[in-house]
Formats: structure tokens, C-alpha cells, sequence
């Protein structure tokens, strides 16, 4: 297992995610007891020290089962991590009557590693509003010993992740993103990468092969790779892909059998970076993927400039190409739900000023009747 220094720890590079445990009929609320405790006993015994969990993974008892099976093991030989659900706004509030459960469901006095969890545009208001007293009760905890480390996982975009640092970033120590060699451009990654590097903050990483998606590529594609490696598994190709990025130090793998366990750790007994030949290609690849059902916004935001609703259209255009690149994920249906009437995709008149200034000729007023069609 690779290891990598964190303050005074010594981190496994791959960490056990807590959120796709084996279920029972396919219940994601009933979680086989018996295979979890196989999963876990196979990750401690090579060399897997980071678990992460949270209050809703598994519909609330993802908590409470690693609590009990890590309850079995010596309280130093693991690093638990859990996270405050600030995405479900109605928990505003409601930090200490949370964050005291979470504690007692995981059988621990303290939690290793605790996130803002899930900071998005849908519940960034909240998260820096003072009332609400987030971030003043967990840094009392961090003084009290309680939280070891502090950190945020993210679903945004850079303007508001520059928006939560500018309050929260002094007391940061590491930031949990959505990152994958297809996701580094898709979802402008790189960015928000770039931002945690100018405050100093390390990278942890979730959904390293996109729920699977980058696990199985179309033929052409793996073709193309295999010439290059040979004996690289699409997964490793993932995950090879961010033993490239130097600031990255955890990624999360919620692996729900034994075999998906004992290859991830395969791949993480020796870092192999991608050299500059296979990262290009791979690029190459991430925007052919992601180019063939998406529209090729910039981001130049030149035509929210002419609009006369004052629509945030860049980002109505990446929900969009979410929305049919992959489908309904969670993150997206929570931005969308959150659209007011003034910000919703209805409130365009097709005008077509936009459509006059895109540099990439993007029929917007089409994309946002699209969209609102497939909104209902």
C-alpha cells in the first residue's frame, strides 16, 4: 500500500468510501452485515487505514454499521472520517444535535477526519451565514479535540468555492472534490484543484471512476489505451490518472465486493503516473467522450452579459450537459430543485442576444426550452 504524509499521519493513498457497502436485495438501506465485515477485515489487513462515511450514505445506517465493525479493531490502527449534511438544508442549525450522534452511531469520542459535507450553490448561503453557527461549532470541537481535522467536500463550481474559502479557508486542512480524468475538464476540475493549491489545502478524491463509468469504456477507447499499457485495467487507468496529480493524497473507493477490494489495492501497491503521452491521450479521450452529447460551453460568459434576464447561462448550460451526459445524478437534481423562477431555464424569452455573442455559435434560447422540457 502507498502511503502519504499528512500533518504527523501516514495515510493509506486509497481509503475505503462507506457509501456502496454490499445491501441485501438490492436495498440500499439494508446492508449485508456479513460481506461489509469481509470488506473491511480484507482493507485492514492491506494496509487500508481511512474509512469515510456519512450521516445519510446507505439512508442513515452507514454510520452506524462501520461504528460497530471498526469497534472491533484497536482505535489507532484506522482513521475515520464522517461529515456534517449541510445539503439537506432543514440541518441548519442542528450542528450539535448531529454531530452528537454521529459520534455515538460510530462508537467513537472523536472523529479522525469531519467535512462540511456537500458545499453546492444550493446550500452556500447557509454554510456562511454566522446564525447558524457551523462553522463557530466545529472549530470548538477541533479545539476540544473532538474533530482531529477539518475539511469540505465540494459540488460547485470555482465562484463559490471562492466564496467558502474566503471564510472558511484558514481553517481548512484538506477539500474532498469529484475527480476523474473525465471530470478534469467536463467539470472543470483542474479549477477547483487550482484554487485548494493557492490556499495550501491537499486534495482528497471521490467518485475516482465517475460510479463505475470510467471502469468500462467503449472499445475504441480502451484500444487505444491498451496500446500504451497493455496490462492497465480501465479502473487503473483511473486511478493511475490521479497518482499524476501531485497534490491528491486519499481517494475514496466505495468498493462493494472483495474482488473490486483486492484489485484497487493491487493498483495501489505502487504509484505508476501517467507520463505525458498517456495524460494527453487520455484528455483527448475526455473530450471526445464528453463532447458527443454536450454542448461546448467555455464559460466566457459573454452572453450573460446581453441577457436580459441576467440568467446565469454558463451555468444552466453545465447542469444541462450533466443532465445528458450522465442523467439525473443526485448533486444535479438538488441545483435544479433549487432554481427560482428568476434563475430557472423558463425565465428565458428567446430572445436570441446570447446565441449573437457565443463564440461557439451554442443555440441557447434551444438549449433552455430543452431543458425545461426535460425539467418536468
Amino acid at each position: 500500500m502507498i502511503y502519504k504524509n499528512f500533518k504527523d499521519l501516514s495515510l493509506s493513498a486509497l481509503g475505503l468510501g462507506c457509501m456502496r457497502f454490499p445491501t441485501v436485495d438490492g436495498d440500499s438501506a439494508r446492508i449485508d452485515m456479513k460481506k461489509t465485515e469481509e470488506i473491511v477485515a480484507y482493507a485492514m489487513k492491506n494496509g487500508i487505514n481511512y474509512y469515510d462515511t456519512a450521516w445519510g450514505y446507505h439512508g442513515g445506517n452507514s454510520e452506524p454499521v462501520i461504528g460497530e465493525i471498526l469497534s472491533k479493531y484497536p482505535r489507532d490502527s484506522f482513521y475515520l472520517s464522517s461529515k456534517f449534511p449541510g445539503y439537506d438544508l432543514a440541518n441548519h442549525g442542528k450542528i450539535e444535535e448531529i454531530f452528537e450522534a454521529q459520534l455515538k452511531r460510530c462508537r467513537v469520542d472523536y472523529f479522525d477526519f469531519y467535512l462540511i459535507h456537500s458545499v453546492t450553490q444550493v446550500n452556500i448561503d447557509r454554510y456562511l451565514d454566522p446564525k447558524y453557527g457551523t462553522l463557530e461549532y466545529v472549530k470548538k470541537q477541533k479545539e476540544n479535540g473532538r474533530i482531529r481535522h477539518l475539511g469540505f467536500s465540494f459540488h460547485a463550481n470555482a465562484d463559490v468555492m471562492k466564496r467558502f474559502l474566503e471564510v472558511y479557508g484558514e481553517y481548512m486542512e484538506f477539500g474532498q472534490l469529484q475527480l476523474n480524468w473525465l471530470d478534469w475538464s467536463f467539470q472543470d476540475a483542474k479549477s477547483l484543484v487550482d484554487i485548494l493549491g493557492q490556499y495550501g489545502i491537499p486534495v482528497w478524491v471521490m467518485e475516482p471512476v465517475r460510479g463505475g463509468g470510467l471502469a468500462t469504456l467503449e472499445p475504441e477507447y480502451e484500444s487505444r489505451l491498451r496500446t500504451l499499457r497493455p496490462e492497465a485495467s480501465m479502473a487503473e487507468w483511473a486511478f493511475r490518472f490521479l497518482q499524476t496529480v501531485p497534490t491528491v493524497t486519499v481517494t475514496l473507493s466505495g468498493m462493494s465486493n472483495l474482488e473490486q477490494l483486492s484489485e484497487n489495492i493491487k493498483t495501489f501497491s505502487e504509484s505508476k503516473p501517467l507520463n505525458e503521452e498517456e495524460w494527453n491521450t487520455l484528455m483527448r479521450i475526455a473530450s471526445e467522450k464528453s463532447g458527443k452529447n454536450t454542448l461546448a460551453c467555455t464559460s466566457c460568459r459573454y452572453c450573460t452579459e446581453y441577457c436580459p434576464k441576467k440568467l446565469d447561462i454558463p451555468y444552466l448550460i453545465s447542469l444541462y450537459n450533466e443532465k445528458s451526459f450522465t442523467g439525473w445524478t443526485i448533486i444535479t437534481r438538488r441545483a435544479v430543485a433549487a432554481l427560482n423562477e428568476e434563475t430557472h431555464p423558463n425565465a428565458c424569452i428567446g430572445c436570441g442576444a446570447c446565441t449573437k455573442v457565443c463564440p461557439q455559435s451554442i443555440d441557447i434560447p434551444a438549449m433552455m426550452r430543452d431543458f425545461s422540457e426535460k425539467m418536468k
